[in-house]
């Protein structure tokens, strides 16, 4: 597992710019309504996603679907929270990974969309001008395989859960690397995660904390019956693959994709995940690292 220190990247000249906001957000739709303006001013095009579009109201924009996006645009703008980058994650990692993205948090301060309000334009002045800094956040690429058939496939930023529904009692999952078998565990579930989530659902669950730059794959158990499995930290070299027992009258089970996308698990499915080909392009804050977010998020030091 290596650690690169984040490096300058310069994006180059953008010429349009995408923009997504937080559904149901007034504050989020207020920035919206402000941002397009002073955008107009820097003499760049706008596109903004249809929902986003119809809440703001703003003439002259061009509108597109959260898939379509990507591919029209130079740089993306997410304005709400974590949410809403999660929601576009999977879409440009599809569509046009080397997209990078600039998410501004509406609300508290996020582990992804960490710039602030008061941030937004210097940020965008800096990714003009090519100094902006970009992160490059590792991406999964998960599929859900049913009789040799590919039933889903959907790319994550925070993780992969594998999880009992509210009828069932725990369930048994089969958990492998590669050619390696690792355990069957008894548990309400199991949690994939990148290091970017580790500080997500992982995190609650008791998971560690994976600096984002680190190559790896955490797995961490949900309540599992046996106390002694326990998270753990593997290479990204190698697709995991979990299987899950569903036999009996209330054995359910389903796959959810950054809490964005759910899909019911039948017995003899198993889901597959693996490192994405590209990672996912974010503009980080200048007025703060990792272990800052990291302090003020989680409290670290406050008594």
């Amino acid at each position: 597992m290596k650690a690169q220190n984040p490096t300058f990247h310069r994006i180059g000249k953008i010429k349009t710019i995408g923009i997504v906001a937080k559904p149901h957000s007034d504050k989020a739709t207020e920035v919206v309504q402000r941002t397009v303006p002073w955008l107009r001013q820097q003499g760049v095009e706008i596109v903004l996603e249809i929902e986003t579009a119809s809440r703001a109201k703003t003439e002259g924009c061009q509108t597109c679907s959260k898939d379509e996006l990507p591919q029209r645009v130079d740089l993306a703008l997410v304005i709400g929270g974590d949410g809403t980058l999660l929601g576009l994650a999977h879409s440009v990692a599809r569509h046009k990974p080397s997209l990078p993205i600039l998410a501004v948090n509406c609300g508290k301060l996020g582990f992804l969309t960490e710039i602030t309000l008061a941030e937004l334009n210097s940020a965008l002045y800096g990714t003009f001008n090519g100094q902006a800094r970009i992160d490059e956040r590792q991406m999964l690429r998960s599929k859900v395989v049913r009789n040799s058939v590919i039933k889903t496939d959907r790319f994550v930023l925070n993780d992969v859960v594998i999880g009992r529904s509210a009828n069932s009692s725990i369930i048994s999952l089969t958990i492998s690397v590669g050619d390696q078998f690792i355990t069957r565990c008894r548990a309400d579930g199991l949690i994939i995660s990148t290091p970017t989530g580790s500080t997500a659902y992982n995190l609650a669950a008791g998971g560690p904390i994976v600096h984002p730059t680190v190559d790896a794959i955490v797995l961490t158990p949900i309540a599992p019956h046996t106390l002694t499995n326990r998270p753990i930290v593997i290479p990204n070299t190698a697709p995991v693959r979990v299987e899950a027992t569903l036999t009996g009258p209330f054995l359910e089970a389903h796959a959810s994709f950054d809490g964005q996308f759910n899909f019911e698990l039948t017995n003899g499915d198993f889901v597959e995940v693996e490192r994405a080909p590209r990672p996912l392009r974010v503009v980080r804050a200048e007025s703060r690292d990792y272990f800052s977010v990291l302090r003020e998020k989680l409290k670290w030091g406050e008594r």
